[in-house]
């Protein structure tokens, strides 16, 4: 049975929270400023991931962790209004609890993005709470997942921590990253099994280049990202999906954007990660360094080889959310979508 609709989209307090700090920093005139901090407070995974850079650029510092002290400054220190606790696998990081709740003392939206292999038996560390939301990685349907994550059983795993972090109320949605090998009607009968299970949000993106990957073949260039997008567009998206049309059309090569770089920004064990969530050419300090310091203007499609291929949410729905307003036809497009 398919779960009953939501009457909006998106959790409607988050997304008050979300349009009056960009409205805020828009007032100040602001040139540059982030939507989500990309918190890293390790890179140990339970998993392997054929197509995950961190566990390979970062494989010297697996073993270390971010001080939890270090943790809220950074998010302090950064101001973004949400912020997504990543890694590897941050369940596994022995003060989880309390970094998460002292990040939602802060008002500050959270992801915690799990690949739902101890999900359900952590979730009593956590409750429920209006900005509080558990992304689970899923990218395919058993078998297909299963060979990604090069583990038997993780689809299994993953989808029952996801039907027990709803049954105790929590907001669920679900990330998955679309490769070469991925076809557009497994990702139609994922979103199906997704709708029914009754998660509130489903994330597409395409999978990014890491040069620290060895098995390139996973990846898919700029016009294998549009012949996909366009299948899974045909085939319908269902009424939960929470990656934006606009963004849907930009991944389908129906409309350009530029990347937002600055838009999601990145603090894990080195410090600020130069330029974005994807790319490494250094580490800062302190956020100030990280906004002053780096040349924002040279990176994006047609300005760095290594953005060839790059259409990944991280970049480009940042443009989406800071340039809607821009065009009439888009916001009331948006605001139609949000409402459903």
């Amino acid at each position: 049975m398919i779960a009953k609709r939501p009457l909006m989209r998106f959790p409607f307090r988050q997304t008050i929270s979300i349009a009056r700090y960009i409205s805020r920093q828009k007032r100040a005139k602001k040139a540059r400023f982030p939507l989500v901090l990309m918190l890293e407070p390790l890179h140990a995974c339970n998993l392997t991931c054929s197509g995950c850079g961190r566990i390979r650029e970062y494989s010297d510092s697996m073993s270390k962790m971010v001080l939890l002290a270090d943790c809220l400054k950074a998010v302090d220190e950064c101001g973004a209004p949400v912020v997504s606790i990543c890694g590897g696998e941050p369940l596994l990081y022995p003060e989880i609890e309390k970094l998460t709740s002292e990040i939602l003392n802060r008002g500050r939206v959270v992801y915690l993005c799990t690949n739902g292999q101890v999900l359900e038996k952590k979730l009593s560390l956590f409750k429920p709470h209006p900005f509080f939301n558990f992304n689970v990685h899923i990218d395919g349907l058993q078998r297909t997942h299963d060979i990604i994550v090069e583990k038997e059983g993780a689809f299994a795993k993953a989808i029952g921590g996801v039907k027990a972090a709803l049954a105790k109320g929590f907001t669920v949605c679900t990330n998955t990253t679309v490769y070469k090998q991925t076809s557009p009607s497994e990702v139609r009968q994922l979103i199906g099994e997704l709708t029914r299970i009754g998660v509130n949000g489903i994330l597409l993106s395409p999978g990014y280049c890491y040069e620290d990957v060895d098995d390139q073949s996973v990846f898919l260039t700029r016009e294998e990202i549009f012949e996909k997008f366009r299948a899974i567009r045909e085939t319908g998206n269902g009424k939960r999906i929470w990656s934006t049309p606009l963004y849907l059309d930009f991944l389908s090569g129906l409309r350009e954007y530029d990347c937002t770089p600055w838009g999601n920004v990145t603090y894990n064990i080195k410090g600020w990660k130069a330029p974005c969530y994807l790319i490494t050419d250094g580490h800062y300090r302190t956020f100030g360094e990280l906004m002053k310091n780096v040349e924002w203007e040279r990176y994006g499609p047609k300005k760095d080889r290594r953005c060839e291929n790059c259409m990944v949410h991280s970049g480009f729905e940042a443009t989406v959310a800071l340039t809607t307003g821009d065009s009439l036809k888009d916001a009331l497009r948006m605001a139609r979508w949000t409402l459903l």
